[in-house]
């Protein structure tokens, strides 16, 4: 029977999942494709609608009765984490008489008043921002579909926008500016990489130790022969110019996308057990220990 999966388009994960969509993983099922924004895949794996699925992180405490967490495919790393981005030519947002920052910085006042345009609220970006801004929260928040964030600040319907991916290459172009940079904030305070996307199986579906076999196979060969998944993932990338494809892939794919390790489990229970001390996800039923939880989060 047919394996369905559901991943984004995005470049990282089309050159992750080639080998195995297009059946050159020995041993491996037949695979059945759905390309999603981790939003809709998030909200999707709730309903248990796909076998194997990529979501955020910041979703595992909806999903982990289900689904079991994959040591591998997934996208966590350094210095790849999410933008807030402001019009360059406003410098604060929301004019609110404080000085804005520039990317790295964390002066949590930029954005009092503001409105803010999120690609999901079950995202990680969101959920770092969240942690980020708890001291002073923007005044409004919406949800909006990750390709209309930067056209939207840069036309002045918001004050500012969260982006992750290739965002992180293209935002000049729209006259935007990196108000912070999520992510060196998060590894500034914890030391740790940021865990962005997560690769579940859904319980009594499939082998969670074979379906991360078939992963580890798929990376290998990626990383072995690139040219073989070139023509895949530009036809499914948003942005298709090469550069910031071949950018986007030597930045989000991996040594944490072969094996999460240590340092990996590690980031994924810091962000949750942040996420969970500050009431803004619900308490996983695993426990509380890195070792002890990687062990019930994977098995």
């Amino acid at each position: 029977m047919a394996l369905s999966l559901a991943i984004s388009p995005c470049p990282n994960d089309t050159f992750v999942f080639d080998a195995l969509v297009h059946g050159r993983v020995p041993g491996a099922p037949p695979v059945e494709v759905t390309y999603a924004d981790v939003d809709v895949t998030n909200t999707a794996a709730e309903r248990g609608a796909f076998d194997l699925v990529k979501v955020s992180y910041a979703a595992l405490p909806w999903l982990l009765d289900d689904y079991h967490l994959l040591p591998c495919g997934g996208a966590l790393g350094r210095g790849c984490g999410p933008l807030v981005l402001t019009r360059g030519d406003q410098g604060d947002p929301a004019e609110r008489g404080h000085q804005g920052e520039r990317a790295g910085r964390s002066d949590r006042a930029d954005l009092t008043g503001a409105t803010v345009a999120v690609p999901g609220d079950r995202t990680t970006a969101y959920l770092l921002f969240r942690l980020w801004s708890a001291d002073r929260p923007p005044a409004r928040i919406e949800v909006v579909p990750f390709h209309e964030i930067m056209p939207g600040v840069a036309a002045g319907r918001y004050d500012a926008g969260l982006v992750i991916h290739e965002a992180r290459f293209t935002y000049p172009r729209h006259g935007l500016t990196a108000l912070v940079d999520l992510g060196e904030w998060w590894e500034g305070d914890t030391g740790l990489p940021i865990p962005l996307g997560a690769i579940l199986a859904r319980k009594g579906a499939v082998d969670p130790a074979e379906a991360a076999g078939w992963i580890r196979e798929s990376v290998r060969q990626a990383w072995a022969d690139p040219e073989a998944s070139r023509e895949y993932v530009l036809a499914h990338a948003q942005e298709m110019e090469p550069d910031v494809v071949d950018r986007h892939i030597a930045l989000y794919v991996n040594e944490f996308t072969a094996d999460l390790g240590k340092a990996g489990f590690a980031a994924v229970e810091a962000l949750l057990g942040r996420a969970t001390d500050a009431g803004l996800v619900p308490q996983t039923s695993s426990p509380q220990t890195s070792s002890s939880r990687a062990t019930a989060w994977t098995s």
